[in-house]
């Protein structure tokens, strides 16, 4: 049964709406075309997300969960979060002008903006950015996505462990691969004399058990049609190649990566936070696709074996997961270190790859340099982020966030509508208190490992810019002390004046 979502005590969408308002008051008169456009695509925003977080809690979260190499060797250190899901959030429109070219500039203290913003935020942020919660190397970017102009920086071209928020440079490169639409499916298909049976995986890791009893209820029907009551069934996982197992090892936080499996190979009933997992989870998902043939009047005899499809073989049953834009959602929100991988793998059977982690390496920094980001230093080891080889920049995951803003790209979209909202979903739902200037009004991707706490999304800032920002800290010993670090350096871009 799903988990249900947490419900504000008030409405937020009355404070938003009043917050517009009164940003409207102050902003709206002497503007010309262009700043009216983007003060009021920054306002539509903020209402945007105050839509979302009234409608409810989300009926299909799935799990945050985020681990460290050291944890899974020795049981100390990590975090771990189980957050309640959102309702799946709309993707926003284009409303935002054209991003220019991302500015790959290590330099601290960038100054490329117009208006005195940059020497405002060096005051405001400089001195936060000195908290020794923050470790030893805090690095910063902040981008106005309405002009692709760098606001601030400090450490930009700076390669740091980037935790989970490399998800969102795995989910920008699966959607600009493959599309906002694309579906993964499961099928089965039946030899031609109809008596072998091969269920085959797509990569989908939502599968579950009701998907799977439709599945074969339809293939029963199939054979009964031909007079079949009794075959032989296999499974077939060769869409993916390479280690299944993760390099931090057998771990609750992720499964053996597999074309097939069956709710994320979990072995209790949760859908949410660490679980025990199946050692062999498309073994798991077969025997338990058998039982449901079984139960539909079809017999299966001997275990189920792995193997492919005969020359030949038809099509009798299919399964598709939900868009791809769902799923995206859905590993940003509650940081889902499964999908995260699946979508590794879609991007690189997308780019004629092997779908392991070194053919998911190679096509998104591939796809990523299609979309004119700084790439310099960039190494992304996994989909997930549990791997401390993953590195990125401050500047290329604000820069990530910019280009899902810009109107020439819609494809993106879901990545800014899967940010969890401050203080009320996702792994940001037990973060910032209920009197934070930023309650509602941020959405950010969280990164936590040991000594690494990392904080990349989105605030609508006093003068109605969509501001992308990112906040890396290395070196950190407490991740409660870090975390309110970066949290107050995001309040502080939506209140700074």
């Amino acid at each position: 049964m799903d988990e249900p979502g947490k419900r504000p005590s008030v409405n937020p969408l009355d404070k938003l709406i009043g917050l517009a308002r009164r940003g409207g008051t102050i902003r709206l008169k002497g503007l010309n075309d262009r700043q009216f456009t983007a003060v009021s695509a920054g306002l539509g925003l903020v209402i945007a997300a105050g839509v979302v977080l009234a409608a409810g809690p989300w009926d299909s979260g799935q799990r945050k969960a985020e681990a460290d190499w050291a944890a899974a060797r020795n049981g100390t250190g990590g975090a771990h979060h189980e957050p309640a899901g959102p309702d799946t959030a709309p993707s926003a429109p284009p409303v935002l002008s054209a991003l220019s070219a991302a500015v790959d500039n290590s330099a601290p203290d960038a100054r490329t903006a117009p208006d005195g913003a940059a020497d405002t935020l060096r005051a405001a942020l400089g001195p936060l950015l000195k908290d020794p919660a923050l470790g030893t190397r805090p690095a910063a970017v902040v981008i106005d996505t309405a002009s692709g102009e760098r606001l601030y920086g400090r450490g930009a071209g700076a390669p740091m462990t980037p935790a989970s928020t490399v998800k969102i440079a795995t989910a920008v490169a699966a959607l600009s691969a493959l599309g906002p639409d694309h579906r993964v499916p499961t099928t089965v298909r039946a030899s031609a004399d109809f008596r072998g049976l091969v269920l085959v995986g797509g990569g989908d890791p939502t599968l579950d058990k009701a998907a799977l009893r439709r599945m074969a209820t339809d293939t029963a029907r199939a054979l009964k049609e031909r007079g079949v009551d009794k075959v032989r069934l296999g499974y077939d996982t060769s869409r993916y190649s390479g280690p299944a197992r993760h390099p931090i090892g057998p771990n609750e936080n992720i499964a053996p990566v597999s074309a097939l499996m069956t709710d994320e190979g979990r072995l209790d009933s949760t859908d949410s936070g660490p679980a025990p997992r199946s050692d062999d989870p498309a073994g798991d998902t077969a025997r338990t696709f058998a039982k449901f043939l079984d139960d539909a009047g079809i017999t299966t005899g001997a275990d189920p074996k792995p193997g492919r499809p005969a020359t030949g073989s038809r099509k009798v049953a299919e399964h598709r997961s939900a868009p791809l834009s769902a799923l995206v959602e859905r590993a940003l929100t509650n940081s889902d270190n499964d999908i995260a991988e699946a979508l590794a793998r879609q991007t690189a059977l997308a780019a004629g790859e092997p779908a392991d982690f070194d053919g998911g390496r190679r096509a998104v920094t591939a796809r990523l340099r299609t979309l004119h980001l700084p790439l310099t230093g960039a190494n992304f080891a996994d989909g997930s982020g549990l791997n401390r080889k993953d590195k990125v920049t401050a500047g290329l995951l604000a820069g990530l966030l910019a280009r899902a803003a810009d109107p020439d790209h819609p494809e993106l979209r879901p990545v800014l509508t899967g940010l969890p909202v401050a203080g009320f979903s996702g792994t940001l739902s037990d973060r910032f208190t209920g009197k934070s200037a930023g309650t509602g009004l941020i959405r950010a991707k969280t990164g936590t490992l040991t000594g690494v706490n990392t904080l990349a999304g989105t605030v609508v800032d006093r003068k109605g810019r969509l501001l992308a920002f990112a906040f890396l800290a290395s070196g950190t010993t407490s991740p409660s002390e870090a975390q309110s670090a970066l949290d107050t350096l995001a309040t502080t871009l939506g209140t700074v004046r």
